[in-house]
């Protein structure tokens, strides 16, 4: 059994006419009533009464008409959805992203892509850079949200966001009074709560440069893989870190965040997949990412 043969069934039983049924199917009748006759063969049954004014559906033919009906509707829905994935409208889409992106532009991108997109369904998880890439290459990402640039074979990157760093300092300490930019130099001889290199190699040494340009050498007393980590070892007291603007957005007491007065590197944040694993749904995605990184 067919297809064809199923909509062929279908036809005459919704029409009991196979002249009808024949003009809706856009054949002649002979081969219609042979096609019939072929699917009573294989089912060994009969499916219509035929009389010389009239053609009825026997009780088989009852049964196969409500269980063919749920297979073209099931076939046509298989088909729809097939286009529909094809044209990034449906299916699924794993992302990862780093904290800034979380404070900064991700909501409203996720508001944004749900409202246009709400057959693709959204997998989100929060991780490092590092983290991101390794699962961008085991193919357990789509797209990842991640620090710096990412420029290797097989991947495309596009840089959503660049922004100025700041100094988060504990509430407490003699830099957080007033609200007036702070020297690069005062944080010569404060203890540094900073990102191990690994998570991000380009940034951590952008920052070290801008170190050492105010006079001193980076030291990190303290290391912490996650933002909000770093923010809560600030708010311990433990020492002074230094973040994205965006992680102004993370309010936690205990801490006060100060612009710097020198130009700082800036924290990039770009959106990388795979080429062998791109799709419309993955461009679609990147597309509103930038549109969102733009006016965050």
């Amino acid at each position: 059994m067919e297809i064809r043969h199923i909509r062929y069934f279908v036809s005459v039983a919704e029409e009991l006419h196979f002249g009808r049924a024949a003009r809706r199917l856009g054949i002649s009748q002979p081969p219609l009533s042979m096609q019939i006759r072929a699917l009573e063969r294989e089912l060994g049954v009969t499916l219509f009464d035929r009389h010389q004014r009239h053609v009825a559906l026997t009780e088989s033919g009852k049964v196969l008409l409500r269980e063919a009906r749920k297979v073209l509707s099931a076939l046509d829905q298989a088909m729809l959805l097939t286009r529909r994935s094809a044209d990034g409208m449906h299916g699924s889409l794993t992302v990862g992203f780093i904290t800034p992106a979380e404070y900064s532009f991700l909501p409203g991108l996720l508001r944004s892509y749900r409202n246009e997109f709400p057959g693709v369904a959204l997998q989100l998880r929060e991780s490092m850079t590092d983290t991101q890439i390794e699962a961008l290459k085991a193919g357990l990402l789509d797209v990842a949200l991640l620090s710096g640039q990412f420029r290797e074979a097989d991947f495309e990157c596009a840089e959503l966001m660049a922004e100025p760093l700041v100094a988060a300092i504990p509430a407490g300490h003699a830099l957080a009074r007033g609200g007036g930019a702070v020297p690069a130099k005062r944080l010569a001889t404060e203890d540094i709560i900073m990102f191990p290199r690994i998570v991000a190699p380009l940034l951590y040494d952008e920052i070290a440069s801008f170190c050492r340009e105010a006079g001193f050498d980076l030291r990190a007393a303290q290391e912490a893989r996650q933002t909000q980590t770093i923010i809560s070892l600030v708010s311990a007291g433990l020492g002074i870190g230094i973040v994205p603007a965006s992680i102004r957005a993370l309010k936690r007491k205990g801490v006060v965040y100060r612009d710097f007065r020198e130009r700082t590197p800036l924290a990039r944040i770009s959106a990388v997949w795979s080429t062998s694993r791109s799709s419309r749904a993955i461009t679609n995605f990147v597309a509103m990412a930038k549109a969102a990184a733009r006016s965050a």
